[in-house]
């Protein structure tokens, strides 16, 4: 008995020690977490360089879904310039500007848990839930 307490400890070390890097790989597939991929400011999107470490956006993927789905929303009248100035990412979305979309449009576009879609003029938004901070502005995809 003595000796086999050893070995289960050994044993037990080096499985731990072998599985942290599993530990430390995307749970999510790249579905909401990381930075891999197609990350925001990429073709519509905006044009600062701010990694809040929140989902890859496709947005090639998210226009297609529009131009396919053009019945569940309405083109938005265009911002003041001051107002679409405030629309950027890393800042709070200004109170009033953004309208809900269509659920049916919603439930087509891709989900990303602790984020939702919001329409504010002619861009479409990924706002964070808890905190109200834009992640993504897609300009003029809804015009």
């Amino acid at each position: 008995m003595s000796r086999l307490k050893p070995l289960l400890s050994a044993i037990l070390g080096l499985a731990l020690l072998g599985s942290s890097p599993l530990l430390l790989a995307d749970p999510g597939k790249n579905k909401g977490h990381g930075n891999s991929g197609q990350h925001g400011n990429q073709g519509q999107g905006g044009g600062n360089n701010w990694q809040g470490g929140g989902p890859s956006i496709d947005i090639g993927g998210v226009q297609v879904i529009l131009n396919d789905n053009r019945s569940y929303w309405n083109p938005g009248a265009s911002l003041p310039p001051g107002i679409q100035k405030n629309l950027a990412r890393g800042k709070p979305l200004p109170p009033g500007i953004a309208k809900k979309l269509d659920g049916r449009l919603v439930g087509r576009l891709p989900h990303y848990d602790g984020y939702e879609w919001q329409q504010a003029g002619t861009d479409l938004l990924l706002v964070t839930i808890a905190t109200g901070v834009i992640y993504e502005v897609l300009h003029n995809v809804l015009d």
